[in-house]
């Protein structure tokens, strides 16, 4: 969703920043429908990233602060790289349990089993279990249960785990919740169909571009609306009054689009700024946004289009993806289709 990577800088928020933040979020956040020692996964505050614990000390100050503030349901989400041992594992969790965190989220999908040996994932969430009981939350369910039935160890590619998962109930495989945003759109675009913008047009954000739910607060100050990355709604320090005065728009014309005519209106407005329709289509309503976005930040000063360094990041993965491409020279299977 964020082109998060190794070769970003490591930008960390100050714990200044990051306290002022969370003061700010306090009296907002509502806790999970089963109280504020448990947790869900949108409600509450979660703690991620990038993967949040890169930054143990961090991490750890972040959950002492939404203690003291009084903020329900805090958990923290990983994707398990860093549970090398047991003993290491548990240190961190108890850790983090005598801090105040009520829970964990666990990712697991193919694109990061691809990096990070699936033991590291299991002893993970077999750890949390024992230290927060029924507060740990796999994301997504359905990837776990497949692996399990593959018996997958180690890393995976992913050209490997597409073999291995058509041997599963005729390769039919797991319906799961999958956006093709971010580096997704732009890295999975030869394994689904493509379609004309005017296809998206008329679709709905899934999930919607504004909403007063699982939003995300980012290290450079920004306020993104939902899981959009690239897009400010404004700056968090300044909470309070956008909270209290709603978004003035005025200034920001590719906010001004997608709110008042969706993607329909943001296509035209780059049209007057040179953009053309790519041939080869789209993928998602994401994927179109997101290629509109590229060719905006390139050609003008949208100060809601941030932070620069995702855009930054996008198009030199583009670019060796293209060279990897040309070297493979080889066709990718379709594996889905516009809706997902």
């Amino acid at each position: 969703m964020y082109a998060c990577s190794p070769t970003w800088e490591a930008n960390w928020i100050s714990e200044s920043d990051l306290y002022q933040l969370l003061s700010s979020l306090a009296g907002h956040i509502v806790p999970s429908p089963w109280g504020k020692e448990r947790v869900s996964l949108s409600h509450g505050v979660h703690f991620t990233g990038g993967e949040p614990f890169l930054n143990f000390k961090l991490l750890v100050s972040a959950t002492q602060m939404a203690t003291e503030l009084g903020i329900p349901s805090t958990f923290v989400e990983t994707n398990c790289s860093w549970c090398v041992n047991d003993d290491v594992t548990r240190e961190r969790l108890e850790a983090l349990r005598q801090a105040g965190l009520k829970g964990i989220m666990i990712s697991v999908n193919p694109f990061y089993v691809e990096y990070i040996p699936f033991e590291r994932t299991e002893r993970c969430i077999r750890i949390s279990q024992e230290v927060f009981g029924p507060n740990v939350m796999i994301y997504q369910i359905e990837f776990y249960r497949q692996f399990k039935r593959l018996d997958l160890q180690g890393k995976v590619p992913f050209e490997r785990y597409l073999k291995l998962v058509r041997t599963l109930d005729g390769g039919v495989g797991v319906a799961v919740e999958m956006f093709l945003m971010g580096r997704a759109a732009r890295a999975l675009k030869p394994y689904y169909r493509s379609y004309p913008a005017a296809t998206f047009f008329g679709e709905p954000c899934q999930p919607p571009f504004l909403r007063d739910w699982h939003n995300h607060f980012d290290n450079y100050g920004n306020f993104m609306p939902g899981f959009c990355g690239g897009i400010s709604l404004g700056s968090w320090r300044e909470l309070d009054r956008l909270i209290r005065e709603g978004i003035d728009v005025r200034d920001y014309p590719v906010l001004r689009s997608l709110i008042a005519e969706d993607i329909r209106a943001l296509f035209y407005f780059a049209r007057e700024h040179g953009y053309q329709e790519v041939p080869q289509g789209y993928i998602s309503k994401c994927d179109l946004c997101l290629d509109i976005r590229l060719h905006l930040v390139q050609h003008g000063n949208f100060a809601e289009l941030s932070p620069r360094a995702f855009y930054e990041q996008l198009a030199r993965e583009e670019i060796l993806q293209h060279e990897d491409q040309r070297n493979a020279g080889g066709q990718h299977p379709k594996v889905g289709s516009q809706q997902t």
